[in-house]
């Protein structure tokens, strides 16, 4: 599989800090479980040792766990690419502008989808690298981790329900967690049942007519909103944009997967 495939998928993303939240990870990759083809489901329960329907979405926050440990350190600028563009009047990513010398979102993808597809890498490292490229195809889609702008929105700081937070914790968790109605300490089932929800949007088109959606939540420029309450009138238009994404997300993770597991397959069959 090409790199030139992966900037691809990152371009189709709207646009240093976790992504998403746990909540939002866990539902993407639930998302992505029902749009799967049956023999990518049975290779990527083997791979990761999970045969249940929660093989994905257990681990969609691996990498945010690890990313803090000695060992894995380096991982933590693949999270995110900080385009240096000027939203909203340009969006824009370019590769050689705004990857960093030691690596990205983009290049992350690329590597870890390679290790997979390398059949000489023993298997527990091809598992690694699987949890890696589910949580990144992830990550690529919060607009926040496209965008260098105040770091990627945590330097813009705004109010959330009185509390002080900065606008990249917003997007990440606050303003999900609000549109399901609340989340638990441990929100697998309410992921499950927001994914289930998506999936038949999805399924039914309900999503096609919002392209580019995410530039009028700031029609005005990111600094607009610096200090200002964010849990009113932006959340109701913000709310459906990151909704679109967590479903795009997850459909984009399912064909990735798929493509993966097909170019397997194919090298079989050589």
């Amino acid at each position: 599989m090409r790199l030139s495939s992966v900037a691809a998928l990152g371009c189709l993303a709207v646009p240093e800090a976790l992504a998403w939240g746990g909540f939002g990870h866990i539902t993407i990759a639930y998302i992505a479980s029902n749009f799967v083809q049956p023999q990518t489901t049975d290779y990527f329960q083997t791979l990761l040792r999970n045969d249940t329907g929660d093989y994905l979405a257990n681990v969609a926050t691996w990498a945010d766990s690890v990313r803090y440990m000695k060992w894995a350190h380096f991982t933590g600028v693949f999270h995110f690419i900080d385009a240096k563009d000027d939203p909203p009047y340009n969006c824009t990513v370019e590769l050689d502008r705004d990857c960093k010398e030691e690596g990205c979102v983009v290049t992350a993808i690329g590597n870890y989808t390679s290790q997979i597809l390398d059949p000489t890498i023993p298997a527990w490292l091809r598992a690694q690298a699987a949890k890696f490229v589910v949580h990144f195809v992830s990550d690529i889609h919060q607009p926040l981790h496209d965008e260098d702008v105040a770091k990627g929105g945590n330097g813009i700081h705004v109010l959330w329900e009185g509390a002080e937070l900065n606008l990249h914790h917003v997007w990440d968790s606050s303003i999900a967690e609000k549109w399901v109605g609340g989340v638990e300490k441990r929100p697998y089932a309410e992921a499950k049942e927001w994914a289930a929800n998506i999936t038949g949007k999805i399924q039914h088109g309900e999503f096609k007519a919002q392209s580019k959606a995410w530039l009028d939540v700031l029609p005005e420029g990111p600094t607009a909103i610096e200090g200002q309450e964010l849990s009113g009138d932006y959340y109701e238009k913000a709310a459906p944009v990151i909704e679109l994404q967590v479903a795009r997300a997850g459909f984009r993770l399912a064909a990735w997967l798929d493509l993966i597991v097909a170019a397997l397959k194919l090298e079989d069959e050589l």
